[in-house]
């Protein structure tokens, strides 16, 4: 939700350009950590899994796939608008926070 919102203002403000790049700035935080909580799921099931050992193990691939999903996206789109794509990288990274935020 925190990505769409950010898609829609930076659509607004930057235009479409803006808009995709605030949507893969989501994307590079979602897409990671979707992946890193399935993995953890799956592990977690396993009777006699070395559940620290994997989530340290995911997090560290989790790490690496953002870094090489912005390297890939700074390569590769020519019309990148940076402050839309920092801007959606910060919302979607900090919309658990901003979830706690709302609720109390």
């Amino acid at each position: 939700m925190a990505t769409g919102v950010a898609v829609a203002v930076a659509g607004g403000w930057a235009g479409f350009h803006g808009a995709v790049s605030a949507g893969l700035g989501g994307l590079v935080c979602v897409l990671p950590n979707f992946l890193f909580a399935l993995r953890l799921s799956r592990v977690a099931q396993r009777p006699k899994a070395s559940y620290p050992v994997n989530f340290f193990l995911g997090e560290f691939i989790k790490m690496a796939l953002t870094v090489g999903l912005l390297v890939l996206i700074v390569k590769n789109y020519a019309d990148l608008h940076w402050f839309s794509l920092l801007g959606g990288l910060v919302l979607a990274v900090q919309a658990g926070f901003l979830a706690f935020w709302k609720k109390s």
